[in-house]
C-alpha cells in the first residue's frame, strides 16, 4: 500500500461514509442547509435524492451528527425495504423503546406515541431518517405517513427525512400515497461536483488522511477524473485511489493522466461491457492530454 511512501495516517479515498471526511461543495452544503431549516421549522416530511454515489448516506450521517450536536434524538434506518410493522420496531428499536414480541400495530403505536409526547414536553425534537428510501413498499409508506400525522397545536412529533436515487420520486408519485407526497414540504436533489470541486476535493481527503506534501495530483489528472466520472464522488474515490497505487508501483510522486486512464480500464464498474477509453480519449482530448500521456 502506499500509506507510508506518501506520509499518510489513513487510506484517503476509502468508499466507506466517514463524516470525518465530510467535503462541503456547493450541492452538499446546501442540501444540508436545506435539511436545517427544515428540521428548525418543524416541517413533517423532507425530501433529499441523488444518484448513486453522489454521498447520500455520507450527508445523512452528518446531518444525524449535527442534530446529536443539538441533543435531538434521532432513529437511523439504513434498510427500509420492510413491512410497516417491521418499520415500527425498527423505529421503537432506535428510540430505544421496549416492547413485547407479542405486540400489535395498534399498541406498538401508542408506545411511539407516547414516547413522543413525552420528547415533546421536554422541547426536544425527535427525527426519523431512513437511508435508501427509494426501496419503501408502498404500504409501508402509508404507515410512515400515518406515524407523521402525530402532532402538537404547534408542531410534529416526529420529523422524517428520506434520502433516496431518483427513483423515489417515480415512486412518490404513486397516487395511492399521495398525501404523503403533499407533505413534503422540503426537497433537494444532490449534483454531482464540479471540476473545480473534484480538485479541491482531492486535496481535501488528501489533507484529512495526514498529507503533508506537495500536490499528489496533476492538473490535467484532476480534469480528466472529473470527464471519467462524471463528478460522482464514489467513483472519483475509485479512480485516485488506484491512480496512487500506480503512482506507488512506479516509485513516483504526481499522479498523471496516464495513471488516471490506467485506473478506468482497471475497475469494472466503469469499463464493463464497453472498450477501454483510451484510444476515444487519445482522439478527443485536447493537446493538454496527449502532452500528460507523453
Amino acid at each position: 500500500m502506499y500509506l507510508n511512501y506518501f506520509g499518510m495516517k489513513e487510506l484517503p479515498f476509502s468508499i466507506t461514509p466517514d463524516t470525518g471526511y465530510f467535503f462541503s461543495c456547493s450541492s452538499h452544503q446546501e442540501a444540508l442547509n436545506t435539511l436545517i431549516v427544515a428540521i428548525e421549522s418543524g416541517e413533517g416530511f423532507i425530501k433529499i435524492t441523488g444518484e448513486v454515489g453522489t454521498g447520500k448516506t455520507l450527508l445523512c450521517r452528518k446531518f444525524i451528527k449535527i442534530l446529536d450536536e443539538i441533543n435531538a434524538t434521532t432513529a437511523y434506518i439504513p434498510n427500509p425495504y420492510v413491512g410497516p410493522m417491521t418499520l415500527l420496531f425498527g423505529v421503537a428499536d432506535e428510540l430505544g423503546i421496549q416492547y413485547s414480541e407479542r405486540i400489535n400495530q395498534h399498541q406498538i403505536l401508542k408506545m411511539l406515541t407516547e414516547f413522543l409526547l413525552a420528547r415533546a414536553a421536554a422541547g426536544e425534537r425527535v427525527v426519523l431518517c431512513l437511508d435508501e428510501a427509494q426501496a419503501l413498499p408502498v404500504e409501508t409508506m402509508e404507515a410512515l405517513r400515518l406515524l407523521s400525522n402525530l402532532e402538537t397545536e404547534r408542531r410534529k412529533l416526529l420529523q422524517v427525512v428520506l434520502f433516496g436515487q431518483p427513483e423515489l420520486n417515480d415512486k412518490l408519485a404513486n397516487p395511492a400515497i399521495r398525501q404523503l407526497r403533499q407533505r413534503i414540504a422540503f426537497s433537494y436533489n444532490l449534483m454531482p461536483m464540479t471540476r473545480e470541486d473534484v480538485s479541491y476535493y482531492l486535496t481535501h481527503r488528501l489533507m484529512k488522511a495526514g498529507y503533508q506534501g506537495r500536490p499528489l495530483f496533476s492538473q490535467e489528472a484532476s480534469v480528466l477524473m472529473h470527464k471519467l466520472t462524471g463528478g460522482i464522488p464514489r467513483l472519483v474515490n475509485i479512480l485516485a485511489h488506484k491512480s496512487l497505487l500506480a503512482v506507488r508501483g512506479e516509485g513516483m510522486q504526481l499522479v498523471q493522466a496516464r495513471h488516471v486512464v490506467s485506473a478506468y480500464d482497471d475497475t469494472d464498474s466503469f469499463t464493463m461491457g464497453k472498450p477501454t477509453r483510451l484510444e476515444s480519449l487519445w482522439a478527443s482530448a485536447g493537446t493538454w492530454f496527449r502532452k500528460a500521456m507523453l
